[in-house]
């Protein structure tokens, strides 16, 4: 087992992004586990768990439906939260990356204004950290699914990690609310 988490803390830039991505596929993963279990396919369902949890699918034992359907209601509200920070990543691009696109001028009150070329800099500028922190939040959740996802490969789970993705959860409710509040 401590081989099989060594791997999954190592692998570089690819590593990261690739466990940045597996959470993002949580809550799509979930709902589709449903449909899989329902239509005899548990095997199918498996593998993509084991997939996305980093598991060697060949090494663990196969969980049955009832396991699995469980694991999906759990990994709903993890899916949810992954859908914050993967705003924060859409926001990054479009009001960063691609900010001539969304923002046709003029530029005089705009950050970094009043220059097309200034203002797109300034608010590439501050969209780097946000993207950064929106990678890093996602990588952090799959750290906390692979916690979570040892009740489904039979492993102990403390109350730790359920403890977390309740108050996760809630603080990101929190956030979702207020922010609406103040568009």
């Amino acid at each position: 087992m401590a081989a099989r988490l060594s791997r999954g803390v190592r692998g570089g830039p690819a590593g990261f992004l690739r466990r940045a991505g597996r959470a993002a596929a949580l809550l799509p993963v979930a709902v589709a586990t449903a449909g899989l279990v329902a239509a005899g396919r548990t095997d199918r369902a498996a593998r993509w768990w084991a997939r996305i949890g980093g598991e060697d699918s060949a090494a663990v034992r196969r969980p049955g439906a009832g396991r699995l359907l469980g694991h999906a209601l759990v990994c709903v509200p993890l899916g949810l939260i992954a859908l914050v920070p993967v705003g924060v990543e859409v926001l990054s691009v479009l009001r960063g990356l691609l900010y001539p696109l969304v923002e046709s001028g003029p530029y005089d009150h705009s950050w970094g204004g009043p220059t097309l070329a200034g203002a797109w800099a300034a608010h590439f500028l501050v969209a780097l950290p946000f993207a950064a922190a929106g990678l890093g939040a996602l990588a952090l959740l799959h750290r906390l699914h692979h916690r979570l996802a040892g009740r489904l490969w039979g492993r102990r789970v403390g109350a730790g990690p359920v403890l977390v993705t309740l108050v996760t959860a809630l603080a990101c409710a929190v956030l979702v609310v207020a922010w609406t509040h103040q568009l």
